[in-house]
């Protein structure tokens, strides 16, 4: 399937009832109700607070792949490229037929509706889902094993984000998406059932490399058993972690939601083509791990206390009003001459203080500083 193609369904297959940051089961049920006429849904359990959580199955062929979503339920864009996904399957004009004639899919939403209703990583006991494989002290965790269990996937797609400070390597390359294929072992070994994992991520990448070249990153495989990947990973099911990270401006995630779709639908067209073997795996090793060299705002060259210095600001994520608001905090005030920013301001030797008027401090969180007696807005508007 040519780029132009996947880009082009996209266009037509968006689907516009979920946008930005903030999606919860409300956001789904009716999108859910409205394709259930054409594909099975199911409630295949609750959570801790009794939402439900849902699963469903689109596809016909032997080829099995179990892909969930919103297991930290404040990673959101995974979930909108998957209804995106959807409606591309099922429209009688996106020619996709071959997919589902070769594949079947089994899709969880949302894994944590609470922690999607709450915008918080975690879970409403305040566990991390994403370290509870081995243990499986949470509902949702029994969910997730249950379907794994049931339906015996031969690929599974683990799908978050990632936090807008990512890099690809140590460069000012954004890490706009990234990838990885876990261990499944201490030693972390290049095992036959890693290598399919990995072809099919330079398979992705490769298809990334014609919208965001050089943004797509991997990250660390360090062997933790109780990640759900690991997890799945060593039982001999290939595994890709998906992240959904930043691109320039998209605080909102739209233009990562495509690019997530990209992801989904050439891979898919290649599993679906392909019997996939781990043969081409090399090209996965020629992606760079992710770095940590971005901040949301620095301010350059600014007097701080008389200490010409640069001011790091981090955009902290919160819900009010159900909307996800973007609030800067001072992460850092030293120099950041190894560290980019998404938005990068030249105070030229200024002091810069806060809103009030007084001492700039780490911590302090507000829209403004000010800089030459005048507001500096540090939120793009």
């Amino acid at each position: 399937m040519q780029l132009e193609d996947i880009k082009e369904l996209f266009l037509q297959h968006k689907e516009d009832q979920l946008s930005h940051r903030y999606i919860t089961n409300k956001h789904i049920e009716p999108l859910l109700e409205k394709i259930s006429k054409h594909v099975q849904v199911e409630t295949i359990g609750k959570s801790v607070l009794s939402n439900p959580i849902y699963g469903l199955k689109i596809g016909s062929g032997k080829k099995r792949l179990l892909m969930w979503s919103q297991m930290h339920g404040n990673e959101s864009t995974t979930t909108k490229a998957l209804f995106d996904l959807f409606n591309s399957l099922l429209s009688t004009n996106s020619n996709l037929n071959y997919i589902l004639e070769a594949c079947t899919l089994y899709i969880i939403p949302i894994l944590n509706p609470d922690g999607a209703l709450a915008y918080t990583r975690i879970n409403a006991n305040q566990v991390d889902l994403n370290r509870d494989a081995q243990n499986r002290t949470q509902p949702e965790s029994v969910v997730l094993r249950n379907a794994f269990e049931k339906f015996k996937p031969h690929f599974c797609y683990n799908l978050h984000g990632q936090r807008t400070i990512f890099s690809a390597g140590n460069t000012n390359k954004l890490a706009t998406v990234s990838f990885l294929a876990p261990a499944q072992d201490e030693a972390c070994t290049v095992t036959p059932n890693r290598k399919i994992a990995m072809e099919l991520i330079g398979v992705m990448k490769s298809a990334l490399q014609g919208i965001i070249p050089d943004q797509v990153g991997v990250y660390d495989d360090a062997f933790n058993l109780n990640c759900v990947g690991d997890t799945f990973q060593s039982e001999n099911v290939p595994t890709i972690l998906f992240e959904a990270g930043h691109s320039a401006n998209d605080y909102g995630r739209e233009v990562t939601r495509e690019l997530i779709y990209v992801s989904y639908l050439a891979s898919l067209d290649y599993i679906a083509r392909t019997e996939v073997t781990g043969s081409e795996y090399e090209p996965y090793f020629t992606i760079p791990e992710n770095g940590k060299c971005f901040l949301d705002v620095i301010i350059r060259n600014a007097k701080v206390n008389g200490v010409l210095v640069d001011v790091g600001v981090l955009f902290q994520e919160r819900l009010i009003d159900n909307k996800v608001k973007f609030i800067p905090k001072i992460d850092k005030i030293e120099k950041l001459d190894e560290l980019y920013g998404h938005k990068e301001i030249d105070a030229k030797g200024v002091e810069v203080y806060n809103a009030e008027g007084g001492l700039l401090e780490l911590g302090y969180e507000n829209v403004f500083v000010i800089l030459n007696n005048e507001k500096l807005l540090l939120l793009s508007k």
